[in-house]
């Protein structure tokens, strides 16, 4: 393992052992092992052609990634597993072929290290010249290209100079290996004396004798295109051109010689721009001209190549050129069929273990990780698995420890180095892209262009390419940034000469929240998925900005609490966390979490946090009947039916967008109280928007007419489907199958069934209780029905604070006690249900439950008002009690 210089001076204390740590890469390092192994044997087919210039390209692999994630030593490391056994990782699998057989060479395009075309080509032709034999068709061109464009500078002298020779071994032999050519060449034509000062002289003669196909030169002759060479004017497009002469030269070795240069190009991203491609048209030349090579691309961003949009710009394109790379390319078609190879690889982030023996591998003391277990598990968790914040994260560590005191977890945020490293290579436009995408979780390229206010997509195209975009087909947007990159946008100190100012962001935002609003308004689908999409990204939007101004949110809200679904929308809290309400949107966003909460904790907290809304008085006029309608529902459920009568009148009389529903808290309040008369007059002008047939339903079975409840809540359901409200239409599902399991047990179990298939999905614990004591009522009499699933109902009911649905549970035991004929233990039941109506709310359970068993009502006792007479209703409870008993005995 090699010295980490930088680490090791980053700090006196010389027991701190700092390492390079490799971690893995295993998938991508069989996934070169596999293309290298095709390529070996496409070479080796007798039907190979070298010279063959239409046919697709399969020798090159593409490995890209986000800036930081370790493409630069993965490239290293394959040169090195290539070059020598020794070299290879110990996570990576042994090649199935000699390495012997393989010439690495790694070429880095960084501007930092200066390599232009030339060093490109002479880099190749210096690993090639380790075989120790002349390529004399390339040897002929290069010598050519170099009298005419280095004139007076001998070529060692040059590679001398840039210090090309320390890099390769036998490269001190490649002038004699050239001189070795021309002479070969000279003595070919009988030119007299040296050749050293004619070159011009003898390619001219050659190119007579390659046209006039004379013997002297036929080992030259087989190479069709030297002449057409020899003869173009020796600039770098000609150089470039000229590669495929020592594809030829290599070509013709003998079979017990030949070797396959493996060509490693790393930083790709910096060969230029996707407007500018004259270095990439250059470097794709070398790539197709030299077939018998393998070539592994290195750098940021997929390669274009296969896209045919891009004729003009490259010499070749288009998936039939590249088949391996046109995979990546949407809609792309080839005739390599479905299997076709994925010829561009993503080197993604680490995996948490990877992370962790990262960390612990690179710095060390006595041979003892320097960060402890638990630092290193906060800094794996916020670097999301990119290397480039873990090795920021060192160096942090470092810094910190240089101060004398112990690194400590807060001290590893958002690095503002990753911004740069992030922006280096991207265009204007696309850094704008860039910092206004991080604003969303997930974006689309219309979504992404509307947010950074351009008037065309080409910037966001052209992002969504980069490796910090991950894309998901399966997500409502399919596009998200990288976390760690996001967060690092949004968070950390932007040193960069465009950075945004606090207004910028503000802008940003407005424009974000209005980009979302359209998506959801004008989108081409309006539906319940887009409703939660942009709601979540909007709410966050409005609240970490402050906005004022909620525009579109208002409908969105009541359109998310009209479906009665309740997905959790509430982000979580932007910076340290509080519970200060300051903004409407802050207000928004406590509202519409409180209700989504309300199915999974207590209803007494729910009308704590929705009052703390309401006496904010932060939201507008039309969204503050919100929280006082669903506020006087949680009073209801946890039995303050006054305090919830009081709150459903507020916004009853209001006449806003809930009113009618409010109207139906009211009935429900009458139903409650015993006034099942003026329920019924109420339950008859609320309409649809009342939900009128489930407030008939619930009146209905109270009065031991489950049919006709049946019947009404199946109506209400189908009125809910065909108003798409999916949470209305399991609720009346819910009480249907409730109804007809006191009449029918069989039915019920189909009814059931198909409640639970509606709920399926749905957060509404209320009506999934209430499909839980159907099922009560439905085994009613049965010795299956045991103690235990009624009291894990009542351990349920107590956590989610439905108080008012106890009473419910009871009358179903009631209706078991009462076809048991167990009146011991329906007199205790009877007792319990006396003690929860004792408010006079549900005080009719207790009459239900003597009409099951028949037994007469205490003297003193004040009945309800039933919509029949009292004679009519007990005798609809006992029919129930006397035909459950009959049905058992025939069943057994």
């Amino acid at each position: 393992m090699a010295r980490d210089l930088r680490m090791l001076f980053g700090a006196n204390d010389r027991s701190v052992a700092a390492e390079e740590a490799f971690t893995n890469r295993q998938a991508q390092w069989q996934a070169v092992a596999a293309a290298l192994t095709e390529q070996l044997q496409r070479v080796a087919s007798p039907s190979f052609d070298v010279e063959d210039l239409a046919g697709p390209r399969h020798n090159l692999l593409v490995a890209h990634g986000v800036g930081g994630i370790g493409k630069s030593t993965f490239s290293r490391k394959i040169e090195a597993t290539l070059a020598h056994a020794t070299g290879r990782p110990a996570q990576w699998a042994a090649p199935a072929w000699p390495i012997e057989r393989l010439l690495p060479v790694r070429v880095d395009l960084a501007r930092s290290s200066g390599t232009d075309f030339e060093r490109v080509v002479l880099s190749i032709r210096l690993a090639v010249a380790s075989l120790g034999r002349p390529m004399p068709a390339f040897d002929l061109a290069l010598r050519r290209h170099w009298e005419h464009n280095h004139p007076g500078e001998p070529l060692e002298e040059y590679m001398r100079r840039g210090g090309m020779l320390s890099r390769f071994s036998n490269a001190v032999n490649l002038p004699s290996q050239i001189q070795s050519s021309l002479t070969d060449v000279a003595q070919a034509l009988a030119m007299p004396g040296t050749v050293g000062g004619a070159v011009g002289q003898l390619t001219t003669a050659l190119v007579g004798a390659l046209r006039e196909r004379r013997q002297t030169v036929r080992a030259l002759a087989g190479c069709e295109r030297l002449a057409d060479i020899l003869e173009a004017e020796p600039d770098l497009e000609t150089l470039s051109f000229a590669t495929h002469l020592l594809a030829w030269d290599l070509a013709q070795l003998p079979a017990d010689q030949r070797t396959t240069p493996v060509v490693l190009f790393d930083g790709f991203e910096e060969v230029g721009d996707r407007t500018h491609r004259d270095f990439e048209r250059l470097l794709q030349r070398i790539v197709w001209l030299m077939p018998n090579v393998f070539f592994v691309i290195t750098g940021r961003n997929r390669l274009q190549w296969a896209e045919d949009g891009l004729q003009g710009q490259l010499d070749f394109t288009g998936p039939t050129a590249w088949p391996s790379l046109a995979a990546h390319v949407p809609g792309a078609r080839t005739h390599e069929g479905p299997e076709a190879r994925q010829g561009q690889i993503l080197v993604g982030d680490f995996s948490p273990e990877d992370c962790d023996d990262h960390l612990a591998r690179r710095l060390a003391r006595n041979g003892q990780p320097l960060i402890g277990p638990d630092l290193r598990h906060v800094i794996t968790e916020r670097s999301h698995g990119l290397p480039l914040y873990l090795d920021l994260a060192v160096m942090r560590f470092l810094e910190i420890r240089r101060t004398g005191r112990r690194p400590q977890p807060d001290d590893f945020g958002d690095f503002p180095a990753l911004i740069s490293r992030t922006l280096s290579d991207l265009t204007s436009d696309e850094r704008h892209v860039l910092r206004s995408v991080s604003l969303l979780d997930a974006f689309s390229v219309p979504l992404a262009t509307q947010a950074a206010g351009l008037t065309h997509d080409a910037a966001a195209l052209r992002l969504t390419e980069r490796p910090f975009i991950r894309e998901d087909l399966t997500g409502l947007w399919p596009f998200h940034l990288h976390q760690v990159v996001r967060s690092t946008i949004r968070n950390a100190e932007d040193r960069t000469d465009d950075r945004w100012s606090e207004q910028d962001w503000q802008r940003a935002a407005l424009r974000a929240l209005a980009a979302l609003g359209q998506e959801w308004a004008h989108g081409p689908r309006r539906e319940r998925t887009v409703l939660i999409g942009v709601l979540r990204q909007g709410l966050r939007l409005a609240r970490d900005f402050n906005l004022d101004q909620l525009d579109w949110l208002t409908e969105a809200a009541f359109a998310y609490v009209g479906d009665s679904v309740w997905e959790p929308l509430a982000p979580p809290a932007h910076g340290p966390e509080t519970t200060a309400l300051s903004t409407p949107a802050d207000a928004l966003v406590e509202t519409l979490s409180a209700l989504a909460r309300r199915q999974r904790e207590h209803r007494a907290r729910t009308v704590e946090r929705l009052t703390a809304v309401i006496d904010s008085r932060l939201l507008p006029a039309e969204l503050q009947e919100m929280p006082l309608y669903y506020r006087a529902k949680a009073l209801r459920d946890i039995g303050r039916s006054h305090d919830s009568r009081h709150g459903y009148q507020q916004v009853a009389d209001a006449g806003g967008r809930l009113a009618q529903a409010a109207r139906r808290g009211l009935a429900q309040a009458a139903r409650l109280a015993g006034d099942f008369p003026t329920a019924l007059a109420a339950a008859q002008t609320l309409g649809w928007e009342g939900r009128h047939q489930r407030v008939l339903g619930d009146l209905y079975w109270i009065q031991g007419e489950v049919q006709r409840a049946a019947e009404a809540y199946l109506a209400g359901r189908l009125e809910a489907e065909q108003h798409a409200k999916a949470g209305e239409a399991a609720h009346n599902q819910a009480m249907r199958a409730f109804a007809l399991a006191f009449a029918d047990p069989d039915q019920a179990d189909d009814e059931i069934d198909l409640a639970q298939q509606l709920l399926a999905g749905l957060d509404l614990r209320a009506s999934t209780i209430n499909t839980a004591i159907g099922a009560i009522i439905r085994d009613a009499g049965s010795p299956t029905l045991g103690e235990d699933r009624i009291r894990a109902l009542r351990t349920e009911l107590d956590a989610a604070g439905l108080t008012s649905t106890m009473p419910t549970l009871d009358v179903a035991v009631a209706f078991h006690q009462a076809v048991l004929d167990d009146h011991e233990a329906l007199g205790a039941t009877i007792a319990r249900l006396r003690e929860q109506t004792s408010d006079g709310a549900y005080a009719y359970y207790t009459d239900i439950a003597h009409f099951m068993a028949d037994l007469q009502l205490p003297d003193g006792h004040t009945p309800p008002r039933w919509l029949d007479n009292e004679q009519a209703t007990r005798t609809r409870w006992r029919n129930l009690v006397t035909t459950r008993r009959e049905h058992l005995r025939i069943t057994r």
